[in-house]
């Protein structure tokens, strides 16, 4: 019996050892992780849309900066007045609105690491559009932001007009990498590739242009319409085009102008999209000076001459006016060509919408992800408001914005729905929202991302008491010690349950 109780007393006690050491381990491996800090490192991008210029502050470890994967947004600042495309004919008015927003960037980011902050500006549609239209005064902006960068602290690495499709991966590109389907934590707290994550779709609004990307079911049948994009050592096939004229503010001048053709030249033009009793006088050339309705200007155009527009606040006949804008007869009921005669592979999976898709949600008092029955009932019920009780509903009220909200509803859901065939089933695949944590969607992170081959390899950014591979022996050893010892233990409490039942036979002797 004292033999039994021996192995029994050390199973248990080995048995307990293990189950403290595994805690223990485990605990000194997560709390005592030393974290590599050799300061930050800054990067400045410019994002200089048609409609205003956005400056992003981001920062990320100094150490191995090839494969942190840890690059998040600090700061981020909205450049008074118009986008930089308005100042074709005063290039030199740009550097007002611009030194606001780099003072105070200047106080964001330590006074020594100045220097080696690199800047960036990307210039979208707007600039495209004034490079079509008159390409001196696009290189005179250009040149202009060139000369302001030059008296400022930072390293400028250049000012230079991107393309839409370029616009539109860089946007998908931000959009995964802040929802964590490049990289992630594994157990052992450094970065890996995720295990079959999916990517997200992009959709991106601005005031000049829209863009579409995203990774279609069979990338090889859509080969030619891809580009294919290299990140952490995977690569991935995305479909990507960018619509120029399709912005929100560009499709808007498209709109009037349709509105002042159909009144037949007259001074005063009713308007289904602005709401009720909502009057505005603007010049011909508001909305005839764009590359985008040149081909709609009347012969008697006069740029300064006023035209007074009239809200009826109308929602079926706005969304009827909004259908002229797209050209869906170019595609001629081909199924994998939504409108304006473009190649598109059919949209799969889940989608982020963001910058004006988000913003008018937002004014609907939409966010997040819901139905399309919905969407269409909050729309017809804003476009229904008159101008007097719009001023109570909207979370932030500025007239250019207000009075167009009806009309960018429309069209976002005329672009989905009619443009990229999206329907009651897929639309609440559709995430409308504006930001990741702190960080803001937009196509500025992933360009710098790229500009810097910050896209980082797998790496690690935390040293760990133990090395992974040794932290993974000790538990995998400690766990089949503490196994073999309950085993143990089980079979002796059988073995001696078993013996205690073994009846006692006396033997009873009979004298012959």
């Amino acid at each position: 019996r004292m033999l039994t109780r021996t192995p029994s007393v050390v199973a248990q006690v080995f048995l307990l050892l293990s189950i403290v050491l595994v805690i223990a381990i485990a605990v000194i491996q997560i709390n005592q992780q030393q974290i590599l800090s050799p300061g930050l490192k800054y990067g400045i991008v410019l994002d200089a849309g048609s409609s205003r210029t956005t400056v992003y502050v981001y920062e990320w470890p100094a150490e191995k900066e090839n494969n942190t994967g840890v690059v998040s947004q600090t700061f981020k600042c909205n450049v008074k007045g118009p986008g930089i495309s308005s100042y074709e004919t005063s290039p030199g008015a740009l550097a007002k609105p611009l030194d606001d927003c780099l003072n105070k960037v200047k106080e964001r980011i330590p006074v020594h690491l100045h220097k080696n902050t690199s800047v960036y500006l990307g210039a979208t549609a707007g600039m495209r559009l004034l490079r079509l239209q008159n390409e001196s005064a696009a290189n005179e902006v250009l040149a202009s932001i060139q000369n302001y960068f030059r008296a400022q602290p930072f390293e400028f690495r250049g000012a230079q007009i991107i393309t839409g499709p370029e616009e539109g991966v860089y946007g998908w590109i931000t959009a995964n990498y802040l929802m964590g389907n490049f990289l992630e934590r594994n157990l052992w707290r450094t970065w890996v590739h995720p295990y079959r994550k999916e990517t997200v779709g992009a959709l991106d609004l601005g005031g000049a242009s829209t863009q579409i990307s995203f990774i279609p079911e069979d990338p090889e049948e859509h080969f030619n319409s891809t580009l294919q994009v290299k990140l952490y050592g995977y690569n991935y096939n995305v479909y990507t085009h960018s619509y120029q004229c399709y912005g929100r503010d560009e499709a808007e001048k498209r709109l009037l102008a349709l509105l002042l053709q159909k009144s037949n030249g007259s001074a005063n033009v009713d308007n289904p999209c602005y709401p009720q009793n909502y009057n505005t006088a603007l010049t011909m050339k508001y909305f005839f000076g764009s590359l985008c309705t040149q081909s709609l200007r009347p012969a008697n155009y006069y740029p300064n001459q006023l035209v007074n527009f009239h809200g009826t606040g109308d929602p079926g006949l706005c969304q009827e006016m909004v259908s002229l804008l797209f050209n869906l007869t170019a595609c001629r009921d081909r199924e994998d060509c939504p409108f304006n005669g473009i190649n598109q592979p059919k949209a799969t999976g889940n989608f982020v919408a963001f910058s004006g898709f988000y913003y008018t949600m937002n004014a609907l008092n939409l966010s997040g992800h819901f139905s399309l029955g919905d969407f269409n009932s909050s729309m017809w019920f804003f476009c229904s408001q008159s101008w007097a009780q719009l001023q109570f509903m909207l979370p932030k009220f500025e007239e250019i914005y207000a009075r167009s909200y009806c009309f960018s509803a429309n069209f976002i859901y005329y672009l989905l729905v009619h443009g990229y065939n999206f329907n009651a089933v897929t639309w609440p695949q559709i995430h409308f929202q504006k930001e990741v944590g702190n960080s803001s969607i937009a196509w500025s992170l992933g360009y710098m991302l790229s500009l810097t081959n910050m896209i980082p390899a797998e790496g690690k950014l935390i040293q760990l008491p133990l090395k992974p591979s040794l932290f993974a022996g000790l538990l995998v050893f400690l766990t089949a010690t503490a196994l073999l010892c309950l085993l143990f233990l089980v079979y002796l409490c059988i073995v001696s349950h078993h013996r205690k039942n073994i009846p006692q036979v006396e033997h009873i002797f009979i004298p012959e």
